[in-house]
This record gives structure tokens, C-alpha cells and sequence, in this order.
């Protein structure tokens, strides 16, 4: 190794083993009575109240996407990187509408993921697997994300070889050897204990850097001055301020993105962990506050450009932008800290991740298709493994798909997950649609969105380059996921009409309308099936 920081990477591998050693002893806090069951090891024990839990949803959805991508994309092009802030303004009184009705149902009829719920409530195997394979693949490539900010912050530290990729790559598969291990181990409970020191260590490290920063650079004037000058710049690609041209594509994204967060199975994970319906909305009331967070942070990206990172380096990397930025910024402790900050802030999603795909995959596809007299602690066994599996595809979308965009990792995932919007949220309200419009209309989106993404290029990757393309009929450029749900949410309405007319079987219900507003100490959540302790 060469040109190590030391100073910076004693300090992040000092904090990495304290999360590795509380990750191991998560298994401890809060035992279960019966740890070989799906509800103890997938969602904690069903038993979070507010704080864990604005914690635990904090950890994942605040991401190394948050930390790495989102500042790189303003770096690299500007305004338009700040789609980001108004979307996570607009989710949460979206899903403050619905969560708590998924929680409710979820509770008294045990589901653990969506698409327990899309099984029960419209009957369908058939659509319960296509929401489930659904999760599995959007998650892959937001765990891959993980692995980008791991690995952006590896390569400013000076950590790995060069030329031979395994041993260049050697200290990230260390890492999430490491994070597989003790999620193998503690399930949920892991990431959930983790997250205290994650966005503790966020939020100092945000804090000091949007006031240390600016005044080494000579203030946020200059910060804007110098951004100003970049992008007004002949043949640049960005700019200051969302353009005309522009607003279409910015406004989709948002609003797509928004649409898309809590459909992510960890984030569904993380809400059914919660202890009470109650406790979700309060939560979806004061997670507003991490936004201001991250409109922070996406402010890094100016602050990079002012302090010359990557400035006359012919194909920069801008995922290194803020780790760069950092080194060049602060003391190199502090460094060390920033970096714990981005390196921890990639493994407590990673693992909710892998923990939410593992369960869509043991209770949707292995015990509905393969095992159906599975028992509960042979659910969680299958899980385990499976989450270990998880891990591996995401390598396979790192080592395969372009990093210079890590963004376009999570756009891709995110124009998969909202194709099950219209299953799941139209659920939660009416049992209008039918089983098979939905199921088709899932897959003229799905079919649609990953045409048009693949048949995009850029100056780094021949396909899945990017994510906006001309909307038919407005013609228009504008994020491909919305165009692709609304197609999928046409076809499905069209196909419930000619289905309804032609009677064509529905499927049966198994909940009841008094399901969708149960809360902890109700009669229908006490009587729920509990986990059964362990003999």
C-alpha cells in the first residue's frame, strides 16, 4: 500500500470493529424467547418503540447514497442533484397515509413483507411471487450502493493494491464479510443497535462540516461563486439553476423517487418492526428532520467544486468528491470519523437490506413455492442463507455496472420497486382492482421501464447510463420509472374493467376492514399468532 492515511484509518477501523463487536452482541439485547422464528430474527421481535425506530429508519434509509451520490451528482451537474431534498419532503405525508394501515393489517394477520400482504389480500400467488422477486431485485443494486461508498472512501484512505482487482477489492469483501457475518448472527437487532452510533456520527460530522468547510473556503459566497463559474463554464453539462429544459425531468424524479421509498422491502421492514401503530406515525412525523440533513449534505457537492477536488483530472471519479474533500478539509482524526461516518452509514442499510430480501424470498418464494410445511425455524434458517446470497448478487452490480454514476444504481432499483406501488397501496384502500390487472399491468412497467433504461448511454456505460427519457404522448424528457407506473397503473385499470365485465374469478380476501386500523392492545393484534418460544 501507498500514500496510507494512517492517522485517518486507525480512527475508522477503530469505530468499524466497535459496530462489528455490537453487531455480534446485538443477539443479546432484547432477547427473544424464540430467536429460530422469522419475526424475532427478520423484524425484531415486532417491539420498537418511536426512538429505535426513528433510528433504525433513519440507518436505512440514509444511506451511503445520501453521503456519496447524491454530493457527487451535484458536483458533477449541479441543481439538478437536488431532486433528492424535495422528494424526501414529499414521501413522508404520502406514506403517512398508508404505513399505518400496512402495520395494522401486518400485525394481525403476521405478514412479514409486502408481499405477504398482496397474497392475502387478493388471493394471488401469482402476484404475491411478482412483488417478491420484485423486492429481491431492487434491492441488489441499493445494496451495491453501499458497496460504492465503502469503497470511495477505501480508495481516498490509500487502503488496497492496484492492477490484480481481487486484491484491490480485498478490504471491501472484508467488510461485508464482516457485516455478514454478525447479520447472520443478530438479524434486524444488528443494524438497529448499529444505527445510534451511525446518525449520531452523521450528524456531528454534517454539522461540523457545513460550518468548518465553508469558512476554510472563504464562505458560502465563494462556494456559490465558484459553482457559478464551473457550470456557466463553455461545454459544461451542469448548471447553478434547474434550466426549462430541465424542470420536467426534476419534478419526475422527485416525484417518483418519492413514490418509491417506502415500497424498498427494508423500508417496509423497518416499519413493521415497529411495536405499535402509533409508533409509525409518530415516526412518519418526525423523520422530516433527517431532510434538512440531507440538503446539507448535498451542499458538499458545491463545496468540493470550490475546493478544487478532482479539478483538471481527466475522467475524475465523482463518487471520491466528498471523501477527497474531507481528507483535504479536516484534521486527518477527523477524517477518520468522517469516513467511520460514511463507511458505518453504508453497513446498516446494507444489512437491513439483506435481512428485508431475505425474507421476501424464504416466506414468498421458498414456503409458498418450494416448502410449504416449512416451520417457523426453518424459515429463519433459509433466511439466514439467503441473506448471505443477497450480498453476493450486489457484488455482482458492482463489479459489473458503471461507478462513475453510482446514482443510476439506485434509480434502477427505484424504477423496479414503484411498479408494486399500485398493488400494494391500492390494497390498503380497496380491493377494486383485480388480481390479474395488477399482475399485468406490474409487468408492462416492469417490461417498459427496463427497455428504456437499458437503451440509455453515457460517456461511461453503453446501457443503464441513465434515467430519464422522452415521455410519450407529452414528449417531454422525464424520469422512466414514473412513466413506467403510470403505464402500469393504466393497464390495470383498463384490465379490471374487462375483467369485472367477463366475471372473471378475484381471488379471496383473507382480511377485514377493521384489520387496516388495529393497534397494539386491540383485541385482533392480541389474538395475532405470536412466536412461539423456543423448547
Amino acid at each position: 500500500m501507498k500514500d496510507v492515511n494512517w492517522v485517518a484509518l486507525t480512527v475508522f477501523l477503530l469505530f468499524f470493529a466497535v459496530v462489528s463487536v455490537m453487531g455480534f452482541l446485538a443477539s443479546r439485547w432484547r432477547r427473544a424467547d424464540n430467536a429460530l422464528h422469522l419475526d424475532e430474527w427478520g423484524l425484531g421481535g415486532r417491539s420498537f418503540g418511536t426512538w429505535i425506530t426513528w433510528f433504525l429508519l433513519g440507518g436505512d434509509l440514509y444511506t451511503a447514497y445520501t453521503f456519496i451520490a447524491v454530493p457527487a451528482a451535484i458536483y458533477a451537474t449541479g441543481a439538478g442533484g437536488f431532486f433528492a431534498v424535495p422528494y424526501t419532503i414529499i414521501a413522508y405525508p404520502l406514506v403517512f397515509l398508508f404505513l399505518p394501515r400496512l402495520w395494522s393489517v401486518s400485525r394481525v394477520h403476521g405478514y412479514v413483507t409486502p408481499a405477504d400482504f398482496v397474497r392475502g389480500r387478493y388471493g394471488s400467488r401469482g402476484l404475491s411471487l411478482a412483488v417478491a422477486l420484485t423486492g429481491i431485485l431492487a434491492t441488489m443494486p441499493y445494496i451495491a450502493l453501499q458497496l460504492v461508498g465503502i469503497q470511495a472512501v477505501l480508495d481516498v484512505l490509500g487502503v488496497g493494491g492496484s492492477g490484480n482487482w481481487f486484491m484491490k477489492d480485498l478490504p471491501l469483501f472484508l467488510a461485508f464479510g464482516v457485516l455478514a457475518a454478525y447479520t447472520y448472527s443478530s438479524g434486524l437487532r444488528a443494524p438497529a443497535l448499529i444505527a445510534f452510533v451511525k446518525d449520531t456520527l452523521v450528524y456531528i460530522v454534517i454539522i461540523v462540516a457545513v460550518i468548518y468547510i465553508p469558512m476554510r473556503l472563504g464562505g458560502y459566497a465563494h462556494v456559490f461563486d465558484s459553482a457559478a463559474q464551473k457550470f456557466s463554464a463553455p461545454g459544461s453539462k451542469g448548471s447553478l439553476i434547474v434550466g426549462p429544459h430541465a424542470q420536467w425531468t426534476y419534478a419526475t424524479l422527485a416525484l417518483g423517487s418519492a413514490l418509491a421509498l417506502f415500497m424498498y422491502p427494508h423500508s417496509v421492514t423497518g416499519v413493521l418492526a415497529s411495536k405499535s401503530r402509533n409508533t409509525v406515525r409518530r415516526n412518519m412525523a418526525i423523520m422530516p428532520a433527517y431532510s434538512l440533513m440531507l440538503g446539507l449534505l448535498a451542499l458538499l457537492g458545491f463545496m468540493a467544486i470550490a475546493a478544487g477536488v478532482g479539478k483538471g483530472i481527466k475522467g475524475y471519479n465523482n463518487q471520491l468528491a466528498v471523501p477527497q474533500l474531507f481528507e483535504d478539509m479536516f484534521p486527518d482524526w477527523f477524517t477518520g470519523v468522517a469516513f467511520a461516518a460514511i463507511g458505518i452509514g453504508a453497513l446498516v442499510p446494507a444489512a437491513i437490506m439483506s435481512i428485508a430480501a431475505a425474507n421476501l424470498f424464504t416466506r414468498n418464494v421458498y414456503k409458498e413455492f418450494v416448502n410449504p410445511a416449512a416451520t417457523p425455524a426453518d424459515e429463519t434458517k433459509v433466511a439466514k442463507v439467503a441473506s448471505l446470497l443477497v450480498k453476493v448478487g450486489a457484488l455482482v452490480f458492482v463489479l459489473l455496472m458503471d461507478k462513475q454514476f453510482a446514482i443510476n444504481l439506485q434509480l434502477l432499483g427505484g424504477l423496479w420497486i414503484l411498479q408494486t406501488a399500485v398493488s400494494i397501496v391500492a390494497g390498503l384502500f380497496t380491493r377494486w382492482f383485480h388480481r390479474w390487472a395488477l399482475l399485468a399491468g406490474w409487468a408492462v412497467g416492469m417490461a417498459y421501464g427496463t427497455w428504456k433504461a437499458y437503451g440509455i448511454s453515457s460517456a461511461a456505460t453503453k446501457h443503464f447510463g441513465g434515467n430519464s427519457a422522452e415521455i410519450p404522448v407529452i414528449g417531454q424528457i422525464g424520469y422512466i420509472g414514473l412513466t413506467a407506473f403510470v403505464l402500469n397503473l393504466a393497464v390495470a385499470v383498463v384490465l379490471t374493467l374487462v375483467l369485472k365485465a367477463a366475471k372473471a374469478p378475484e381471488g379471496v380476501d383473507e382480511t377485514d376492514r377493521a384489520d387496516y386500523t388495529a393497534d397494539a392492545g386491540d383485541r385482533a393484534v392480541e389474538d395475532a399468532p405470536q412466536p412461539a418460544a423456543a423448547h
